[in-house]
């Protein structure tokens, strides 16, 4: 809702409700200028997004993200992954985002207070090799929302499946996301669509380079993700001429708007950079007056100690680059081996 679907959904039309659960929690994520990556190397924050890399290698992680988003407005998450014996690797995550007070007034100006506004997820995840390549995983949502007097509760599925090769550090993912319904609405009979999404990504770590690539195709189920701006011309200002598009040049940018191109650069053993590119950001939200970087992020990390701190700057408006820090670790490291596992 509101600020949310103005940034990370506008982009699809704002059509949806929580819009939230489309933000990216994980600054690794956030870097590569995505939601949502196939990569597995142990990253709890990530498997949040991918439960198909939810295994015995995330036991008693924990993950904690922060971001500042725009205008006041501040969303994050807490999350614990845990391994039982024979019954296999779950995860627990709690994600919200803050929109802050609001004054309320009504049309003549008259005002009655402040209120408040959020929205949250609890977020239970599962995932298992099915052998040593293919893997498979599920998380299910409880998402209530509220904003004033107004309230709406709904359920969610995420579904996926991992190939990976170890050895080549090949992986790909195919992941059904918000397959769910609003069960209570905030105005009673006005149910609101979920924001379903089937992405598709691929990462690649080379052995002899300290680099992987990263690519996600969003939104597999719709081809068209352009917005009519009833307010744009298509007429040249200054000439008056209409401003012709070839069919090519619409087809390409269809297509280029589901793309989100990623890399990570290692240079030493225990800290990255990571740089991101979205095509579809940077459409939606740039100015025709001034382009910038908007749609680039770039982030980087470090290992300290038992800690994994990872760092995300996203331009996503000319006025609006997001801050994202994400902080890991693994409670076993700061006690006697938990031989309970």
């Amino acid at each position: 809702m509101l600020i949310a679907g103005l940034v990370s959904s506008a982009q699809t039309g704002g059509n949806n409700i929580y819009e939230f659960l489309d933000l990216p929690y994980s600054a690794r994520c956030a870097a590569l200028g995505t939601n949502f990556v196939a990569a597995n190397d142990k990253d709890l924050s990530m498997a949040i997004t991918n439960p198909s890399i939810i295994d015995e290698n995330l036991h008693t992680k924990i993950a904690l993200s922060f971001v500042d988003y725009i205008a006041g407005t501040n969303y994050g998450m807490a999350a614990y992954s845990h391994t039982f014996k024979k019954v296999g690797s779950f995860t627990t995550a709690l994600q919200f985002i803050d929109y802050g007070r609001f004054l309320e007034a009504d049309e003549t100006g008259q005002t009655y207070g402040n209120f408040s506004g959020g929205d949250y997820a609890l977020t239970f995840g599962w995932g298992r090799k099915l052998d040593k390549h293919f893997l498979i995983g599920a998380n299910l949502k409880l998402i209530y929302s509220q904003l004033e007097k107004y309230h709406s509760f709904g359920m969610a599925v995420d579904v996926a499946g991992s190939y990976y090769h170890q050895k080549s550090g090949f992986m790909a993912t195919i992941l059904f996301k918000n397959i769910g319904r609003e069960l209570h609405s905030y105005v009673p009979g006005n149910i609101e669509p979920l924001p379903f999404d089937i992405q598709v990504g691929l990462s690649q770590k080379f052995n002899t380079l300290p680099l992987r690539y990263n690519i996600v195709y969003d939104h597999l189920e719709k081809f068209n993700l352009t917005y009519n701006d009833p307010l744009k011309s298509n007429v040249d200002a200054i000439t008056g001429d209409t401003i012709k598009v070839s069919k090519v040049e619409q087809f390409a940018d269809k297509l280029m708007r589901h793309f989100v191109l990623g890399i990570e650069f290692y240079p030493v053993k225990r800290f990255y950079i990571s740089l991101g590119y979205n095509y579809m950001r940077r459409r939606e939200l740039r100015t025709d007056v001034k382009k910038g970087i908007v749609g680039f992020s770039v982030g980087c990390g470090i290992n300290v100690y038992k800690f994994r701190i990872s760092y995300a700057w996203a331009k996503y408006h000319l006025s609006a680059a997001p801050n994202t820090i994400t902080i890991t670790t693994n409670i076993s490291d700061f006690f006697s081996k938990n031989k309970g596992k």
